[in-house]
């Protein structure tokens, strides 16, 4: 079995104006042009008058090679989403507001194929990679992980902080 290491958790909020489509669009495009497979678990809405609240889940996965995987759990909860109408430029433009909440969890999977399960004394060879072989490669690998989803945090926020100062 793959052991799992979780990584790094990460939080994101914003209330105010921003367009929801683009928004959507522009984190999930982030992700692939980083080559991660996306796939969305859940979007659920639920609407109450005007207002929308949308949960929506994806599970981000990208093969590092033979012996890494990484694994992101992508949740976002929009809340009171309401169509407003705003003037950028001159022009009358049609946004959301409302308030999103979003939460990257990223891990670390070691052996992700278990290559390494077919036999105890496999095992202790895979413990011994781990622990003498390959710590600094697994701490590059940790560092390489903390940056990506830092830097795809900070991406969504500058997005979400320019569509709404307009």
């Amino acid at each position: 079995m793959a052991e799992k290491e979780e990584v790094i958790k990460e939080k994101l909020t914003h209330s105010g104006v921003f367009n929801f489509s683009e928004f959507y669009s522009y984190a999930h495009n982030w992700l692939k042009d980083e080559n991660y497979g996306v796939s969305e678990g859940k979007y659920a809405e639920k609407l109450s008058g005007n207002e929308r609240n949308i949960s929506i889940e994806w599970t981000v996965v990208k093969k590092v090679s033979d012996y890494f995987k990484v694994s992101w759990k992508v949740e976002m909860e929009i809340e009171n989403l309401i169509d407003v109408e705003v003037e950028i430029d001159g022009k009358k433009k049609k946004m959301n507001k409302g308030k999103i909440s979003f939460e990257i969890k990223a891990a670390l999977f070691k052996d992700p194929d278990s290559k390494w399960e077919t036999s105890p004394f496999n095992r202790f060879l895979r413990d011994i990679y781990n622990k003498y072989i390959i710590p600094k490669r697994l701490e590059d690998m940790q560092g390489r992980i903390i940056s990506d989803v830092q830097e795809y945090k900070e991406t969504l926020k500058s997005f979400l902080e320019l569509t709404g100062k307009r």
